[in-house]
């Protein structure tokens, strides 16, 4: 048999095959580069179960291409938490330019089409669009903007309302009765844009303002006398005697502070006044660089006599956080014997994870509550960041200063931090309008009179219960933001049931 009668065999075998198994759509052309693309769907409304796909390859001089390798990918993407579906058809060549792809849809609403074409010479072509289950026709257009063919034609004497011809449906559009969204409690809001913060919640835990921690270190040997100091958080004022100390290195050296101050009265009447004033300031100097403060030296002057004990001050105000001594402890020059922390400020230093240390830098306010203190809160901004990560946790310490004229905020307390980041102007919607896929995401478009349309945007922060959209939505745009689940499982319903 010639190839010509092969071609017309097939061709009436296509023929008898549409008169006897029922119809099909109108053809939708759409042009990819050199070749034009014909094609139609049969049944003419496609139905849930077996479905075909024909198309008719034509060339720029209007002869059939039948030497292509023919791909059809026929997928519903994914929507809310159902996955997507479908994928590549099964392609035959039929001969004088036609192929038929066959597959299946597994459920009602809009499935995407796409048609690749291979040639051993030339170009790729691709052509996409869509199709709807229990609409007749298909959506196509080629992958070079070519405006499509529309072909949803009235069947089965079903008209189109009135006006329905000025607007073309979205492949993905669908309609409810806006009494029906109503009952559903559908609402919808437009996308604005507004001043965004980034919010970082942390843990913290209240400590001692380091740079305000005074020691008490001992620059003589010698015993420890009276404690009056004597527990671990006791409250001192500056000034206060801590303990008294003796030491022969400070009772010899108050003798010789004696001596020089006779001499220096001594002196006062011959030729040379000064030089027993020179010998009594050097006495009282090491005196004082050995820790005792000037108006105890001015009362061993008065005094006349040396002390065996000298009283040790406390050199702030504060709290006793560090006690190494008791009374008869031998201490040695250079010992710390006390360390004093003042909590009129404290710090409080939160773990941030690496993952929001973005959003965190030096003065970015924060608020601060305790379990401890319901109903108070705290203001305060972030005084530094620390350079390194907590390894095992993957955390950074960020420390807080604050004022603490009452003493309310103790060491060791644990705190929750909210450090607020402005992020300036963005596009939000409500967190209940976004609808997740996996690694994707929707929302509903409201494009009035009960017609909506699912719309994939990207999203970013959510913030205060409003969703920053990175792109996919413009602002004014309005989108369903109540009973965004109700309306997805409707859809899909309405599909199945009009495909029975």
């Amino acid at each position: 048999m010639s190839d010509r009668n092969r071609r017309t065999v097939v061709s009436l075998a296509i023929a008898v095959l549409l008169a006897c198994g029922g119809d099909r759509s109108e053809p939708v052309r759409a042009r990819a580069g050199d070749v034009e693309i014909a094609a139609s769907v049969a049944p003419a409304a496609s139905r849930v179960g077996p479905n075909e796909l024909l198309v008719e390859l034509r060339d720029a001089a209007g002869a059939p291409i039948e030497d292509a390798h023919v791909e059809v990918d026929v997928r519903m993407p994914p929507m809310g938490a159902m996955a997507a579906m479908g994928g590549a058809a099964s392609v035959e060549p039929l001969g004088d330019g036609r192929y038929r792809a066959a597959y299946r849809l597994e459920m009602g609403g809009t499935w995407q089409v796409a048609i690749r074409v291979h040639r051993p010479s030339g170009a790729a072509a691709e052509a996409s669009g869509s199709l709807t289950v229990g609409t007749p026709g298909l959506r196509l257009e080629g992958a070079g903007g070519t405006s499509p063919e529309a072909a949803h034609a009235e069947h089965d004497g079903s008209a189109a309302p009135a006006g329905a011809a000025a607007h073309e449906r979205h492949p993905g559009e669908f309609r409810f009765d806006p009494a029906r969204l109503r009952q559903i409690g559908v609402r919808s809001e437009p996308a604005r844009r507004e001043e965004q913060t980034a919010s970082v919640r942390a843990v913290g835990r209240v400590t001692w303002d380091e740079t305000a921690l005074r020691d008490v270190t001992l620059r003589v040997g010698g015993f420890v006398g009276e404690v009056q100091a004597d527990a671990l958080g006791a409250p001192v004022e500056k000034g206060q005697v801590l303990f008294t100390l003796y030491s022969p290195e400070i009772f010899a050296a108050q003798r010789e502070y004696l001596e020089a101050l006779r001499a220096s009265r001594a002196a006062r009447g011959t030729s040379a006044p000064e030089r027993g004033g020179s010998l009594a300031a050097a006495a009282e100097r090491r005196l004082r660089l050995w820790g005792l403060e000037s108006g105890d030296v001015a009362a061993i002057a008065r005094r006349g006599a040396p002390q065996e004990y000298v009283p040790i001050r406390a050199p702030a105000s504060g709290y006793v956080v560090e006690k190494e001594i008791v009374a008869g402890s031998a201490v040695a020059m250079g010992q710390r014997v006390y360390r004093i922390a003042p909590l009129g400020r404290v710090w409080i230093e939160a773990e941030v994870y690496e993952a929001e240390l973005a959003h965190v830098a030096v003065g970015t306010p924060a608020e601060v509550t305790l379990p401890y203190l319901p109903g108070q809160r705290f203001e305060a901004r972030v005084a530094y960041v620390y350079p390194s990560l907590q390894a095992d946790r993957r955390t950074a310490r960020v420390r807080l200063e604050m004022p603490n004229p009452a003493g309310a905020l103790r060491p060791d307390m644990y705190a929750t931090v909210t450090l607020r980041q402005p992020l300036g102007e963005r596009l939000t919607v409500p967190d209940s309008a976004v609808l997740h896929a996996g690694d994707r995401s929707f929302v509903f478009l409201d494009l009035g009179e009960g017609r909506l349309r699912p719309q994939q945007v990207e999203t970013g922060r959510t913030s205060d219960g409003r969703v920053e959209i990175l792109g996919g939505l413009e602002a004014g745009q309005a989108v369903v933001v109540s009973g965004t689940f109700l309306v997805s499982g409707e859809s899909r319903l309405r599909a199945a049931l009009e495909s029975w």
